[in-house]
């Protein structure tokens, strides 16, 4: 098996024994930015509902109220964005592209580097200034193509796709011959 000792959550089990892990990422950290601002807003609206509030039986229950509300936001708009974040995983290695994510239910993609015909980068001009994109990696055959999205460094990211993909070229043909 292939050692790896990269972050939690990534399946390195999967290496075959002469796999290395060339670059592991996950998407970029700010797209949990907003998550976390609208989960201090709501929190300290919880805090500012907890001091205004009246005492008494109709305080307590509207004090419920609010503690419920700020549950439920907490949960779906901050935790949610949160945990897919961190179960997230791009995973460049020396023979493949592997994409993982989801938590309950999870999927996985590999694409061998003998697979892919192209890899193509976007940035907007927000994804420019904070140093992210979106990866475009087109595979010959059946399966369809795969669209990585907030990558950190995207323009890097496919030079170093497209280097191992020629590296994996010269490689095989030199081992044809």
């Amino acid at each position: 098996m292939g050692t790896y000792a990269g972050p939690v959550g990534f399946p390195e089990n999967v290496l075959a024994q002469d796999e290395q892990v060339v670059r592991h990422l996950r998407p970029h950290w700010l797209t949990v930015l907003v998550p976390t601002l609208v989960g201090a807003v709501v929190v300290g609206g919880g805090v500012v509902a907890l001091l205004v509030l009246p005492d008494g039986s109709v305080g307590t229950v509207l004090l419920c109220v609010v503690l419920a509300a700020v549950a439920l936001i907490l949960l779906v708009f901050v935790l949610g964005p949160f945990v897919r974040w961190r179960s997230t995983h791009y995973v460049i290695t020396t023979h493949r592209v592997m994409v993982r994510r989801g938590v309950l239910t999870k999927s996985g993609k590999d694409i061998t580097l003998a697979k892919i015909t192209d890899v193509s980068f976007r940035q907007t001009l927000l994804d420019r200034m904070i140093g992210a994109g979106s990866l475009h990696i087109e595979s010959a055959g059946d399966s369809p193509d795969e669209d990585l999205t907030n990558v950190p460094d995207s323009d890097e990211v496919q030079q170093l796709i497209n280097r191992l993909v020629d590296e994996d070229s010269r490689s095989r043909r030199g081992y044809g011959e």
